[in-house]
């Protein structure tokens, strides 16, 4: 073991190399590979190989892309097709011996809800998916990230996987936030300082005071955006707040385990000397409330602002982007966010649909009614039943939110659940791609409080007025 100072990317890399190409690429085993819908091609790919999974064991399956929110049967699927594909799941998982979470399953749910409240999700493993968004579960110390479905079959055919070692990143936040604001603004903030592209080729590590108060569920938001800067991963260092959050669930180590198992994860953090390749700084007091007004996560700027003129960006790309962000989003240059008239609301997704951020937009519409279209989908079953026996459920109800079943809804837009043409939506959800809620939808992102605002006044709105 080398005695020089290690971030904790190192570590668990290091703990995890079987070998190094003399090209490069380090071949990894992998702890966990999670699988959702879209893995079909994987499946097909090992059965015309006349393979097996190898670890059947240290792979789960949950349904969640295409899944139907109205039912909880592929029959409810948004067409023939999509239910195919829901009993073409069913029916690999079973084919490979995996344990899977199917439609009917108590633990179903989004993939990157699931695996950290199953007690899946460990510090000092790695974990993949077929899904970008698995850099989420970085959030408990873990190496996660997405992976292609070719990936994917190598590494259910082998539980490794080669790959190439980014670069580390630490983005540290400072001091505290402001009332009303949360990780999600947080991120949001990152994105719009450092860019879409700021993270490319890098993991990132958040450290700082505002990451440590944070609870799982924000730092899973924190790394679940990562992504949006073009990172390879995030994570967190594990600490007592994750050791608290994981012991009895499911999957985690048993009592007699326990001990051990945080001694371990007590080691993993980035040694005091550890050498980043880059560092950023942020600090808490200097980010509000945010809200996306282009088609890119970087496109974020404070509701208290206006619309950017696009001559006001330095490069002539990003002017030429914004103006055909502008263009699409049917926006005018010096528009008062605050205040810009919506005609629906997402509250859900990987990013958003956890137990405390229904709270958090629960809060805010206990007492009120929305004025616009508006839908709830929890992140999992088990989110579900927990919002309903905590009567969060029915504060959304009362306030004229949809209550759907757990799924990943209209964040992905491949199952039933879009955004009209021309609607604008505020969402939870990660991405405002041309198009991603559905054709010609106009996405802004913000935080499930803002949400739940915009949803109450029919605009966008500045939740702290709330």
């Amino acid at each position: 073991m080398t005695s020089e100072a290690r971030t904790m990317f190192g570590k668990i890399w290091e703990a995890h190399e079987i070998l190094r190409h003399p090209a490069g690429p380090s071949l990894l085993y992998i702890d966990r590979d999670m699988i959702h819908e879209g893995s079909f091609h994987a499946f097909a790919d090992l059965k015309r190989r006349g393979l097996k999974p190898r670890r059947p064991k240290q792979i789960f399956g949950v349904a969640d892309h295409y899944v139907p929110t109205l039912g909880r049967s592929a029959a409810d699927a948004a067409s023939p097709a999509i239910a195919k594909m829901i009993d073409t799941f069913d029916e690999n998982m079973e084919w490979g011996g995996v344990r899977h979470f199917g439609l009917n399953s108590r633990e179903q749910g989004i993939v990157h809800v699931v695996a950290p409240e199953q007690g899946i999700t460990l510090p000092g493993l790695t974990i993949v998916c077929s899904d970008s968004h698995t850099s989420t579960q970085g959030a408990l110390g873990a190496i996660a990230f997405g992976i292609g479905q070719s990936e994917n079959a190598h590494v259910l055919a082998t539980q490794t996987l080669w790959q190439v070692r980014p670069k580390t990143m630490r983005v540290t936040v400072n001091g505290s936030l402001g009332h009303g604001v949360t990780a999600k603004d947080v991120v949001l903030a990152l994105i719009a300082q450092i860019g879409a592209a700021g993270a490319g080729g890098y993991a990132i590590e958040y450290a700082g005071q505002v990451v440590r108060g944070l609870s799982i569920e924000g730092r899973l938001t924190l790394c679940n955006m990562s992504i949006e800067a073009a990172a390879r991963l995030g994570m967190v260092a594990p600490d007592e707040t994750t050791f608290n959050y994981i012991r009895g669930r499911h999957f985690a180590p048993s009592e007699q385990e326990w001990d051990a198992a945080v001694a371990a994860w007590r080691e993993l953090p980035s040694d005091n000397e550890a050498v980043f390749d880059r560092e950023v700084v942020l600090e808490g007091r200097d980010i509000a409330p945010m809200v996306t007004w282009g088609t890119s996560p970087e496109d974020a700027i404070a509701i208290t602002a206006h619309v950017p003129d696009p001559a006001s960006f330095a490069s002539v790309e990003k002017r030429k982007a914004a103006a055909k962000s502008l263009e699409y989003m049917d926006l005018t240059p010096g528009t008062k966010l605050d205040g810009l008239k919506i005609d629906k609301v997402f509250i859900g997704s990987c990013t958003n649909s956890r137990i405390e951020d229904l709270r958090a937009a629960a809060a805010v519409l206990k007492g009120r009614k929305t004025a616009v279209q508006a839908i709830i989908v929890p992140g999992s079953t088990q989110v579900k039943a927990q919002a309903e026996a905590e009567g969060i459920a029915q504060i959304f109800r009362d306030a004229g939110f949809e209550w759907r079943e757990s799924g990943c809804s209209m964040c992905a837009a491949m199952n039933g659940d879009v955004v009209g043409q021309g609607e604008r939506c505020a969402s939870t959800s990660n991405r405002n791609f041309v198009g991603r809620q559905g054709p010609g939808a106009r996405t802004h992102l913000v935080s499930p409080a803002m949400a739940a605002a915009a949803a109450v006044t029919g605009a966008l709105t500045d939740v702290r007025k709330l």
